[in-house]
Order: structure tokens, then sequence, then C-alpha cells
């Protein structure tokens, strides 16, 4: 019988001692690289991976610069789109509707409190630095400025910031994001 307690006893430490001598991982930290904002450990998971083309292919990381971004439109592009085409989804009406929205121009949407602020209309997006800027002509990469405001409080971006971006081919990409409401770039809008 005393066998039998000092056999259990004896597991009991066992499994103590293994449990807790088990080696914690650690996790790697992010290089302070100036300028960035990416600091501290590092999480598994989408919030380090890069963005996901529309072919599925990962793409490399992004590391955002610290400071005020800049939008630069090239002369290739200035002047070369009148417009953008946006999909607004009402969630609780289970609608779409579909607007054709002027570049640096203001839309009210329709029967709501959204206004949208249109900015800069980019057909091939690329952020270099804190410039945003569009590195052809061509809709590679389209991307729309866009600020929204309800009840002329600034909900998209954040209040910092001065644009947010919809993303043609990527729309999970920052998205604007309201219990009602979504915004989707469908297409820019050639000057005639």
């Amino acid at each position: 019988m005393k066998k039998d307690i000092l056999a259990v006893t004896l597991c009991l430490v066992l499994t103590v001692s293994i449990s807790a001598c088990k080696k914690k991982e650690t996790q790697p930290l992010v290089p302070k690289a100036p300028g960035t904002i990416a600091e501290g450990p590092v999480t598994p998971g989408p919030m380090i991976q890069g963005p996901v083309s529309p072919e599925g292919q990962q793409q490399a990381p992004m590391i955002v610069p610290r400071g005020k971004a800049q939008v630069a439109v090239p002369d290739s592009v200035k002047g070369k789109w009148s417009a953008a085409k946006i999909i607004i989804e009402d969630k609780i009406a289970k609608t779409k509707q579909e607007y054709t929205v002027k570049i640096n121009s203001d839309f009210k949407l329709p029967n709501s409190n959204i206004k949208i602020a249109v900015g800069e209309f980019l057909p091939d997006f690329k952020m270099e630095g804190l410039t945003l800027t569009s590195v052809s002509n061509k809709p590679n990469n389209p991307a729309l400025g866009i600020r929204v405001f309800e009840n002329n409080k600034q909900i998209f971006p954040a209040p910092e910031r001065q644009w947010g971006w919809l993303f043609e081919k990527m729309p999970a990409i920052h998205p604007f994001e309201h219990p009602r409401y979504s915004i989707i770039l469908k297409e820019g809008v050639k000057k005639g």
C-alpha cells in the first residue's frame, strides 16, 4: 500500500516538474528601424504578414513610416481621371447602390447623415516613404482617397489622418468600417 501511495506521489511530482520546466518560447522583437511604428513583440498571424495579391500570393510586409503622408499626383496622371465609381452597401436594408463621384469633391449619401469627401484617384497606387503616388496611369492598383463624416464628425480615417484609402483590387485593406454602411471602390472614370 505504501508503495502505491509512493508511486502516485512520485508520478504527480514528476508531472508538475515537467510542466514547470517546459521552456517558454519567446517572441522575437521587431527591429526598431528609424521612422517606423512597428515596435515590440511580433505577434503570429495576419498582423505581420504583408498584403496578399489578388492572385493569392503573399507580398512583403509593409513598414509604415512616421509622419504626415503627402499625396503626389504625377503629371502623367493629373487631369486624366474625372471621377470614381463607388458602391455603397446598406447592411441593414441589404441593398447596394453604385454612385459616380467626382474627384476632389463632396458627396452626400442620400437619406443619411453621411458625407464623403472624395480626394485623389491614383490608378497605380504606391507608397514611397511618406509619399503616396501613382507609378503609372494604368489601373494596376487603383486607389481612392476619401474622408467620411457622420453628423459633421470625421469617422474615417482616424481624425489624425488626412485620407483613408479604398483599394479596388484589395478592398479588405484598411476598409471603411461602419455598423450600417460599407464603401467599396469599383473603378476610376477616365476624363472624357
